[in-house]
């Protein structure tokens, strides 16, 4: 509950609106995408019927850059999960249509796809990253080199949801703190870090919990053996900055080795006031809680998990979440990444750095591997909005 005479507040609330943040967080031929048990293949559906028209601006998918290289039937798997999961009204038809196919093959889920959705491309180029879920080393208490603590949501951090004031700002909130009857914002990360922490959840590295706070969520390895799922509980609601054009501007790594590995390298080899001083030149600050790890993909904004190499963070203030878009991402700017990424993805999660129409961030899944591929992913981004193909059967 809101202290007393907060609604009186509301040109406070306004006029901090510049630091409401979103929740969370910053292909090749090479990629393969999850192997699901194969159940028993039904019959498959009446994909044949005439394909509905083209509206002005509208693309047939056939037609998309890559198409012809996509795992349709993977794509479309993924177009089902998330169907499960987020209702659009929008998709609702075809959702149905998905389900009452059936297992479909390759060729057939080219088909449905082709049959069933049409491609509007957004305007201008943008950029796509890519994050993923990192394991981790933890501790109970404080040792050696674990000197970070993981701090859970303190109590009087305040988030509100300024749709509820300005149906304008709807999905947009503010993390601030009620001060002698004032809301202010809430501390950026040295200020939080300045203070002694009321409860710790665990101990790691100052660089993996950084790099834990980029990513959003995590799984924490202790020495007994245990496991810990770290998810996102609550943020001080302050701009993400990358602190990778820090230590580019400063010399520190070149321009094209500003890679996730080599960052989290720099700042392992300078751990002590050099690290924390380019740590602190990004002012968000993440909270999480743990809970033991059940080997499952972290849960998206959309409240869905995660599907890796399909799940896609975008700005909710552009987009909906639960929508399908083509990316289709060339020109890496990092030394050793995969030339391009060209694939149906879903929209089930946003991030503080992922601001704009055509921006884009790809979940790579858990763990090692994922990491070393999403911190070189920076590539130029063409984003196209898949919107369902109207039928008349749909409105009866």
């Amino acid at each position: 509950m809101l202290a007393p005479g907060l609604g009186r507040r509301a040109g406070v609330i306004i006029g901090l609106l510049a630091l409401a943040g979103c929740a969370t967080n910053e292909t090749s031929s090479q990629w393969s995408p999850p192997n699901p048990p194969s159940p028993a293949a039904r019959a498959p559906p009446p994909t044949s019927e005439p394909a509905a028209p083209l509206a002005v601006g509208q693309l047939p998918m056939a037609s998309l850059p890559g198409w012809s290289q996509e795992d349709h039937a993977s794509a479309l798997r993924a177009f089902e999960q998330s169907c499960a999961a987020v209702r659009l009204a929008d998709l609702e038809g075809v959702c149905r249509r998905a389900r009452q196919a059936g297992v479909l093959g390759e060729s057939q889920a080219r088909e449905f796809l082709e049959t069933n959705f049409r491609a509007d491309p957004l305007t201008g180029r943008g950029l796509l990253t890519a994050y993923f879920a990192p394991q981790y080393q933890a501790r109970t208490h404080r040792e050696g080199a674990f000197t970070a603590p993981v701090r859970p949501r303190p109590a009087d951090l305040i988030v509100l949801d300024l749709g509820a004031f300005d149906p304008t700002l709807a999905g947009r909130k503010l993390s601030a703190q009620l001060v002698d009857g004032q809301l202010i914002p809430y501390p950026d990360r040295a200020a939080i870090e300045a203070q002694t922490p009321d409860q710790v959840l665990a101990w790691m590295k100052p660089e993996d919990l950084f790099f834990l706070q980029i990513q959003g969520s995590g799984v924490l390895s202790l020495p007994d053996g245990r496991r810990l799922k770290a998810s996102f509980s609550a943020s001080n609601g302050r701009p993400f900055v990358g602190v990778a054009n820090v230590l580019r501007d400063r010399g520190e790594l070149a321009a094209d080795a500003t890679s996730g590995e080599a960052i989290r390298a720099w700042l392992a080899d300078h751990r002590g006031p050099q690290a924390e001083a380019v740590m602190r030149k990004n002012p968000r600050y993440v909270f999480f809680k743990l809970a033991p790890d059940d080997d499952a993909e972290p849960t998206g904004a959309a409240g869905a998990p995660l599907i890796p190499g399909r799940a896609l963070a975008v700005d909710a203030s552009r987009h909906p979440l639960g929508g399908l878009y083509w990316i289709d991402a060339s020109a890496p700017s990092l030394d050793g990444a995969f030339a391009a990424y060209q694939r149906l993805t879903v929209a089930l999660d946003v991030g503080a750095a992922i601001k704009g129409e055509v921006r884009a961030d790809l979940y790579l899944g858990r763990g090692e591997a994922a990491g070393l591929e999403a911190g070189r992913v920076r590539h130029a981004l063409t984003l196209y909005a898949i919107e369902p193909a109207t039928r008349e059967a749909d409105d009866r």
